[in-house]
């Protein structure tokens, strides 16, 4: 009696049977999916870090994974396209927050009689005919327009609040396109050091004599307003971050007096302003080369209001800024003093629209989705 031998069935090449061929093949399916899983991975990675719409990603798992295609679709194959915003568009795309202090507020134009612009306006002297309604005017902001600039403010108060409001920072969130202010002039005292030089006498040198402590308060806002950056970009990632400078009072080479200001006097306010601005525009962009060398959206930019009033310093025949006001009952300083008049906001409103329009001077990061 012979007994046949057992039939051997061998694995076909693609088989996952036990011999050396099975193996072969179960090691490519598992890393076939260990990179299936990789690319999701990356996928939701990117997905968060450009904040894209939750609706693009079962269109990017189905064309890149063939998964999670409605039935009977195929995968596409193809990504959708990945387009840079012009300044404008990214300006654009969200809320626009106007803060600051009052060269933002529109302390210059502010009228009690007025009715307030919004909570809290009546202490911070918000007024209507400041620049931010003017640029909230010129352009249509998808997130709408906030103003919360306050006469007054300093780096710390935009950081903790005053007069009872809330801090200004809380106002700015995720949603934030665009914030513009004005900050500074508080934190160096320019209102004490003008007021010192108007009610001096008026042989006194008690103007120029402030120098060293106003040169001190200069060189330590720098780490003041890089703080409030830094808190503006954490609450706005992707906005572009306007900070206007403040302008010359008076003109270049003055001639005579002006407020009990000898023309001494009016040459080292201006020296002084010129001083502020270049710490402030220093910071800004230093803050901005920051943001772009990590490729991060949003940016930080100045606009340089230095020379913005030419022609129409205190002591024109048509200034705008306005100059010494005095109330008669009582007898006090009006706040308006020294800060700009209509066309004067209207002149910062210009330079704020032209900014916005002509971007930081580089290309941004900030991106949208096309269908493919």
């Amino acid at each position: 009696m012979v007994i046949a031998p057992p039939e051997v069935t061998r694995a076909g090449p693609g088989a996952a049977g036990p011999g050396p061929d099975g193996a072969l093949s179960s090691i490519r399916q598992r890393r076939r999916a260990a990179a299936r899983a990789a690319v999701a991975v990356a996928l939701g990675v990117a997905l968060a870090v450009a904040c894209l719409p939750l609706g693009v990603l079962p269109k990017l798992a189905c064309a890149v994974l063939d998964a999670g295609c409605p039935d009977g679709a195929a995968p596409a194959g193809r990504l959708p396209e990945r387009i840079r915003l012009t300044p404008l568009e990214a300006a654009q795309s969200g809320a626009y927050v106007g803060l600051g202090d009052s060269y933002s507020s529109g302390e210059g134009v502010y009228d009690q009689d007025t009715r307030p612009v919004n909570d809290g306006a009546d202490r911070c002297h918000r007024a209507g005919g400041s620049y931010v309604p003017v640029v909230a005017r010129a352009y249509r902001f998808a997130g709408g327009t906030s103003f919360y600039a306050c006469s007054g403010a300093t780096t710390g108060q935009l950081l903790t609040g005053q007069w009872g409001q809330r801090p200004q920072i809380d106002r700015v969130g995720p949603a934030a396109s665009l914030v513009t202010l004005s900050i500074g002039g508080n934190d160096t005292g320019f209102s004490r050091v003008l007021t010192a030089c108007i009610a001096k006498l008026p042989w006194s040198s008690a103007c120029v004599d402030q120098d060293a402590a106003v040169t001190g308060r200069i060189e330590r806002l720098r780490a003041d307003l890089l703080r409030v950056l830094r808190e503006l970009r954490g609450r706005a990632p992707a906005a572009r971050i306007v900070v206007l400078g403040y302008p010359r009072p008076f003109p270049q080479d003055p001639v005579a007096s002006v407020d009990n200001l000898g023309v001494a006097d009016q040459r080292w306010l201006n020296g002084v302003t010129r001083r502020l601005n270049d710490a402030v525009g220093s910071v800004v962009r230093d803050f901005d080369r920051a943001i772009a060398a990590f490729g991060g959206a949003g940016s930080a930019e100045y606009v340089d209001a230095y020379e913005a009033f030419a022609g129409h310093e205190v002591g024109r025949p048509q200034p705008y800024l306005n100059g010494l006001a005095l109330d008669m009952d009582p007898l006090a300083v009006n706040a308006r003093s020294y800060h700009p008049t209509g066309e004067g906001y209207r002149r910062f409103a210009e330079l704020i629209t032209r900014q916005i329009a002509a971007g930081p001077g580089r290309p941004l990061n900030n991106f949208r989705l096309a269908a493919p």
